[in-house]
């Protein structure tokens, strides 16, 4: 909801669309002019396939990998979560190369066997594994930059360093930008940094908030899908119109000039005031961002990977989420989740928070 909840702009194209019908399964016009607006954003994407969430995009990403590859296994990072794919609930073992262990009940070990698990910011892990398993990797998921271990930022080099191995064994790199996407700019992060994956995922900013979720790649990759290819992948409701009218809305606002300035200098002013008020009263706190993604983070210790985020004193978040709950302002319940600012948040909005996290943190 990078445009707040019930943007006029965004309620109007949606309810123009509504009146021309809700589904039709079958490609519409908006389907196509959204498709557009998303391509010309991610330079290494020339083809999008529209599907209904982050978790399907994700599922038929993989899906799509190892039918251009002809290869089985997938390497995720410890703590990136992408949906709730069986093959994805998966934790780290105690090893570099470890195959995944089921991480929810109803997910089968066999299911997982095909996941490796890797250290998030570790170069070494990642080359260990290909080479265990030479021309066995099919594709390497990440989130680029973390959300859900919390806000986790690459190090420098390590995407780049991916994007060198990936490509050195012949693995596809898949970017999870579900949360990233359109999140700091007008694209992702191939467009920040300038690593291009071979496919890429998107959900959540591309449907304005309606259930929407989009995985592209360039034309080789993507034309392996049904019916031009022999990967199937088919959904009625993908590419629903209503979805596709809010998505065109709330993209074609992100394009307004000085709009991403002015979401960075409200997540900056969050950013800062929080260590500030921290240092004021002695508490240990880590805050991480990206753009307008945050997460405070309970230690005194850095956080670059999921190891050091369950360092993090849970128990004191806890105590901070109930009190700043009690206060009204509704905080991610876990510790382990990003903060989102909007461009709804007003600068008057970001200084009455900090008062209310100022108060909380005095009380806990």
């Amino acid at each position: 909801m990078i445009l707040g909840h019930v943007n006029s702009a965004v309620l109007q194209a949606t309810s123009k669309a509504l009146e021309s019908g809700f589904c039709f399964g079958a490609t519409s016009e908006g389907e196509i002019e959204l498709a557009r607006l998303i391509i010309d954003a991610f330079p290494g994407m020339e083809k999008i396939r529209f599907v209904n969430s982050g978790t399907e995009a994700i599922m038929s990403a993989i899906r799509l990998a190892r039918g251009f590859t002809s290869r089985n296994l997938i390497i995720k990072m410890a703590g990136c979560y992408h949906g709730h794919t069986d093959a994805l609930l998966a934790e780290a073992g105690s090893g570099l190369a470890t195959f995944g262990l089921p991480g929810s009940a109803g997910v089968t070990e066999g299911v997982v066997h095909d996941t490796l698990i890797a250290p998030y910011n570790d170069l070494d892990a990642v080359e260990t594994i290909l080479k265990k398993f030479p021309e066995q990797v099919a594709a390497l998921l990440i989130e680029p930059v973390c959300g859900n271990m919390g806000v986790v930022l690459p190090e420098a080099g390590y995407l780049e360093g991916l994007r060198k191995l990936t490509q050195q064994f012949g693995t596809l790199l898949v970017f999870d930008e579900v949360m990233t996407g359109f999140r700091n700019n007008f694209g992702g992060i191939e467009k920040s940094i300038g690593v291009v994956p071979d496919i890429t995922v998107l959900g959540k900013v591309i449907g304005g908030g309606m259930p929407v979720g989009a995985y592209g790649a360039r034309k080789e990759i993507m034309e392996m899908v049904s019916p031009l290819g022999p990967v199937y992948q088919a959904g009625t409701l993908s590419g629903n119109p209503i979805a596709m009218a809010c998505g065109i809305a709330t993209l074609t606002q992100l394009q307004r000039e000085g709009f991403y300035e002015e979401l960075l200098s409200k997540s900056i002013a969050l950013e800062e005031g929080m260590l500030n008020i921290a240092k004021q009263l002695g508490i240990a706190l880590q805050v991480n961002r990206y753009g307008s993604m945050i997460t405070p983070f309970f230690t005194d210790q850095p956080v670059r990977d999921y190891s050091s985020a369950k360092l993090s004193d849970t128990v004191k978040f806890a105590q901070f989420f109930w009190a700043m709950t009690d206060a009204g302002v509704y905080i991610p319940p876990s510790q382990f989740e990003a903060w989102f600012i909007s461009n709804a948040h007003t600068q008057t909005d970001i200084e009455a928070t900090l008062n209310k996290i100022k108060a909380a943190l005095t009380s806990i």
